[in-house]
């Protein structure tokens, strides 16, 4: 709930000299940054950067003062320092520094600014310094370590990189729909920007599924033995915890030890909490395990851009390919009615535009008096519509409902193809994944359920491969399989037989190794 007379605080920048108040409130901020809290009309005269580079008089700045003053951003005070005669005692000379309400104005617009400036991202750098974080956790811990400063340390680096990375892609798949905004862009533009975002999104979805199994293993190791830790931490912290000032405390025992204990309790809580949004973002939680982890909403949102690109895109070619919209032809229609010599030659317009002839062969009503399908809709009797009709678009069957239909045989033969494609997998699995060095060029010949598993495989590694000499070493995208893909020379050649023909290129060494 807002605080009483806290608009007053922004009046200022909806004035008519919204500019120069903002010029007048920045300089105080600038100010407070360097740890100067009160400023005099002079210095913030010169020190201000004025719109336009022309500073207002000494009156109109003075009347600027005085309504900051009055909405409660500065608090003035009577300047005495620079008294030598009893003239300038008597004269109006004040000092102005921010109120508190008058900082939390200027941290909130500071803020809003840096939000709406800040181009989100998805930091795939950010998954592999939270799992170099969380070992090092685990390690401080596996110690025994009574070192709090460094666990303080490394907690407050996990917690900041995890923050950052979920503010960051919060921001960026809140944002996808409005980058999409290609309606005025060239067609060589959308081209270039869809293949940008659709590359960017499938790195960060991999990087994401490599990563989030490791992250997750890390936090769940870690889950039994963090609450001691973050108890040592909150200790640390609370001893610098300013005193109350409310005076409430009548059985504080003089040096604190009550304000202290709670807040520990209150750090302890806030340290626990954001602790618990890591964990949600990697692991699957709920009373019943099955509430998704973040980081797998996030791929989906991630995978569903994708469309919304390729949608916008169409969109783009809809335009380009010269229809009009919904709204052009409502309004060109209606030039059109009000062209109309009269109502007859309107009527027939609507007909022709609404399509408003009879239909009475549609035999919606099963009466035997109906008008026959010459009659005028106007003239007709009105037409009963099944509100089944209405609302699922189709009436109701007439007669009995069908005999429910026993599936058994089809039951099995569905089970029976899956009991087969599964036998096949696997031995497709024991063919290739054998955690050895095998050459293309030595494959022989593959059936169609072992080309489908070297094929994705392929696809995975080549994905990672940056230049086509360059060995590369990474998780298979479901993460089931450790994949190394080394190519060998320039001038080698493989050749696959498959069921669905010749699979040929350079020669490579792949090693497929079973994750578990």
């Amino acid at each position: 709930m807002m605080p009483a007379g806290a608009a007053e605080l922004f009046r200022h920048v909806g004035t008519d000299k919204a500019a120069l108040y903002r010029a007048v409130l920045d300089a105080f901020a600038a100010a407070r940054r360097q740890y100067r809290l009160q400023l005099r009309p002079d210095e913030v005269l010169a020190e201000a950067a004025w719109p336009g580079g022309a500073a207002p008089g000494v009156d109109e700045l003075g009347a600027l003062l005085t309504s900051l003053v009055g909405w409660g951003n500065l608090e003035a005070q009577p300047d005495i320092a620079r008294v030598t005669t009893l003239a300038d005692y008597y004269r109006a000379r004040l000092l102005y520094r921010l109120s508190a309400g008058g900082e939390a104005v200027e941290a909130s617009l500071g803020h809003f600014a840096a939000l709406m400036a800040r181009r989100a991202e998805l930091q795939s750098v950010a998954l592999e310094d939270i799992a170099h974080r969380l070992q090092a956790l685990a390690a401080l811990l596996d110690d025994g370590s009574d070192d709090v400063p460094k666990l303080h340390e490394t907690l407050r680096d996990l917690l900041r990189v995890f923050e950052g990375l979920a503010d960051n892609a919060q921001a960026f798949m809140a944002g996808v729909a409005r980058s999409l905004e290609l309606q005025r862009a060239e067609e060589a533009a959308v081209a270039a920007y869809k293949k940008r975002l659709i590359g960017y999104l499938e790195r960060f979805i991999g990087d994401l599924v490599q990563r989030s199994e490791r992250i997750a293993q890390l936090v769940e190791a870690l889950q039994g033995r963090i609450d001691a830790a973050l108890w040592s931490v909150a200790e640390r912290e609370a001893r610098d915890a300013a005193p109350d000032d409310h005076g409430d405390h009548g059985d504080d025992d003089g040096d604190g030890g009550t304000g202290r204990a709670d807040a520990q309790g209150q750090r302890w809580r806030d340290w626990r909490a954001r602790w618990q949004g890591l964990a949600a973002w990697f692991v699957t939680g709920g009373a019943g395990q099955e509430q998704p982890p973040q980081a797998e909403l996030l791929r989906s949102r991630a995978r569903a851009a994708i469309p919304q690109l390729l949608a916008a895109v169409a969109a783009v070619n809809e335009r380009r390919s010269g229809r009009s919209d919904r709204s052009a032809d409502f309004r060109a229609l209606a030039g059109w009615f009000a062209a109309c010599a009269d109502d007859d030659q309107a009527h027939r317009l609507a007909r022709a535009a609404f399509a408003l002839n009879p239909a009475r062969h549609l035999a919606l009503n099963p009466r035997s008096d109906d008008a026959e399908a010459t009659t005028s809709w106007a003239d007709a009797p009105p037409l009963l519509v099944h509100p089944r009709l209405r609302a699922l678009g189709q009436a109701s069957p007439r007669g009995p409902q069908p005999r429910a239909r026993l599936r058994d045989a089809q039951r099995a033969q569905l089970a029976a193809l899956m009991q087969e494609e599964s036998r096949q997998l696997d031995a497709a699995r024991r063919r290739l994944a054998q955690g050895r060095p095998l050459r293309l060029s030595e494959l022989g010949a593959l059936d169609e359920a072992e080309f489908g598993l070297f094929l994705g495989l392929l696809g995975d590694a080549l994905a990672e491969q940056h230049g086509p000499d360059e060995a590369v070493e990474r998780d298979s995208g479901d993460g089931q399989f450790h994949l190394r893909l080394q190519p060998l020379g320039a001038d080698s050649h493989a050749t696959v037989d498959t069921p669905q023909g010749r699979f040929s290129g350079r020669d490579h060494d792949l090693t497929i190794t079973p994750a578990h």
